[in-house]
């Protein structure tokens, strides 16, 4: 079992998941999937890409020259796609656990102006 995937790491590999990509547009897709929350800088994003391709959690796909520089595509591996798919199941079991108690939540009820808290245990 690993470590639970930090929320940039998991979006790069939800980015991947449909297809390859070069660098530029990981960063669009992952400020889509956040909804904009997050903004990876190109420094962070290819860390990352390198700690994930030593993970062999995604591979290099292909180069192409674009402008005179090469655009580097990557693609996720079978185990990037599992470790994916385990960190969705993990996080859809937390978000579940929290919505079957938020349903049994008791509603906070405001105090009227000027009333004293009792103590808890009926004893005042």
């Amino acid at each position: 079992m690993r470590d639970p995937l930090r929320e940039p790491t998991f979006l790069i590999l939800a980015a991947l998941a449909p297809q390859p990509l070069h660098g530029y547009a990981i960063i669009g897709e992952v400020a889509e999937l956040s909804g904009g929350r997050m903004a990876l800088r190109p420094g962070t994003l290819y860390g990352a890409l390198d700690r994930l391709a030593e993970e062999r959690l995604i591979d290099p796909d292909r180069e192409e020259m674009v402008d005179g520089r090469v655009r580097r595509y990557y693609r996720l591996t079978d185990d990037g796609a599992a470790v994916l798919e385990q960190e969705a199941a993990r996080l859809q079991g937390n978000a579940d656990v929290a919505r079957r108690r938020l349903a049994r939540r008791q509603p906070h009820r405001a105090m009227p102006p000027g009333a004293v808290p009792r103590p808890a245990g009926g004893l005042a």
